[in-house]
């Protein structure tokens, strides 16, 4: 049933970070500006949002959380055990996750680098003997016969369920604008129905979602923000506004540099 809590509290309410027993700022992860500010960070019940540069330590931080909270590092649920290769920092062993009373009936993690790797155990789970199809669980169609995109939409689609926490990092590099928009419409379903999301993006399409909090990395550390504050908001529309005079200052320079 659609918008059963008015008053739902999400199921990850705040993330706090152990401060004293952090071996060392001075070495990866915790070197990292975003994760040496951080002390104890607040939740929004809907959706959090992680922005920042390439490095910044978004993706860090959301990959801690989830494997924190029992997903696999390359992805999945907290039934997927798999691994290519072991990536993920020890920032999980010094974070505690403050939970609601609500508990999370299931939940996904989505990496855009590894879902190759997550399509492969679902085509591998679905050819076990003795299991009913597993693939209907994802639309019933392999999500290496569809496109990166349309994978990421079937998963929204079918596999998303009411009573969940989903962390997605980078959904959006799979997604033209349009099916930016479409995810948009899937998240709010799936919000109305007491789902929480942590995203990590650069999309300021998605960051549109008007019932969100926003945390900027950068080199100052992690402070919240509007949706008009950052820059992902502010670049985009000027650039709309205004290509003909954008694109002349960003290509006068390198023109000169190359000769032309």
């Amino acid at each position: 049933m659609v918008g059963r809590m008015n008053s739902f509290p999400g199921y990850l309410t705040a993330v706090r970070l152990k401060r004293d027993a952090v071996p060392g700022f001075d070495r990866y992860p915790f070197a990292i500006p975003a994760v040496r500010a951080l002390d104890r960070l607040e939740l929004h019940p809907k959706v959090t949002f992680f922005i920042g540069e390439n490095g910044s330590g978004k993706s860090t931080l959301l990959e801690a959380i989830a494997v924190k909270w029992g997903f696999n590092a390359e992805g999945g649920t907290k039934n997927f055990n798999f691994a290519t290769r072991e990536s993920h920092s020890e920032l999980k062993d010094f974070l505690v996750l403050e939970r609601s009373k609500f508990r999370a009936h299931d939940g996904f993690f989505l990496r855009a680098e590894s879902f190759y790797n997550v399509a492969t155990e679902v085509d591998r789970l679905d050819e076990e003997p003795g299991r009913r199809p597993f693939i209907d669980n994802y639309g019933g169609v392999s999500l290496h016969r569809r496109s990166h995109g349309e994978a990421f939409l079937a998963l929204m689609n079918h596999r998303f369920q009411g009573d969940s926490l989903y962390l997605l990092d980078e959904p959006e590099s799979a997604l033209s604008p349009h099916r930016q928009m479409t995810a948009l419409v899937l998240l709010h379903r799936l919000i109305a129905d007491n789902c929480q999301f942590l995203i990590a993006t650069h999309s300021p399409i998605l960051l549109s979602y008007p019932d969100a909090w926003i945390y900027e990395c950068d080199e100052a550390g992690i402070r919240r923000v509007t949706y008009e504050e950052t820059a992902h908001y502010r670049v985009t529309r000027d650039f709309l506004n205004r290509p003909k005079v954008m694109l002349h200052h960003l290509l006068k320079d390198e023109q000169g540099e190359l000769g032309l």
